[in-house]
């Protein structure tokens, strides 16, 4: 089992006249291993020793540039192919950062509309808890995949999910 991160940095999100947010998530276009070219958070897996928060926190900094700080602990999701784990993430967002994104060989940074995230270019299961994330809530979510490695060509079959849970 890999036991991974993501970290969501927020900017804006003031209400617009017509209601709307014009609030923005950072997200990253995968340049290379699972995921590859598809859009998520920056992030990955922890090493040995290492904190999740200590592994969103460098993960952050390796990707994109951005020195990251005050995580809010946001979701955990397991991810099962199979009937096995996979893989265990920690979510995290926060709007304490400093430093300007850059690309790096693993990761493009795009700074995006919350309200025009490319659900379409994420993983499936991505729409299914990443708006409630993104809107302040907190989550505890199994999403079950068949049809073996790699995980990211599995096909997303059900789920599980729980809304304003307690870190």
């Amino acid at each position: 089992m890999i036991e991974a991160t993501l970290c969501f940095p927020l900017r804006g999100g003031d209400l617009t006249a017509t209601g709307e947010s014009d609030g923005e998530v950072l997200l990253i276009e995968k340049r290379r291993g699972l995921g590859e070219g598809w859009y998520n958070g920056p992030g990955g897996k922890c090493e040995p020793g290492e904190t999740p928060r200590e592994c969103a926190i460098r993960e952050t900094r390796e990707e994109v540039g951005l020195e990251v700080r005050d995580l809010e602990k946001a979701g955990e999701l397991t991810f099962r192919l199979d009937g096995e784990t996979h893989t265990f993430c920690h979510v995290y967002r926060t709007r304490s950062f400093t430093g300007e994104p850059t690309s790096s060989e693993e990761a493009h940074p795009e700074w995006v509309s919350v309200e025009d995230v490319p659900y379409d270019q994420m993983w499936e299961d991505d729409r299914l808890w990443l708006p409630g994330i993104l809107e302040g809530n907190t989550a505890v979510g199994e999403f079950r995949f068949e049809g073996g490695e790699p995980l990211d060509e599995a096909d997303f079959v059900d789920h599980d999910l729980e809304w304003d849970v307690s870190f």
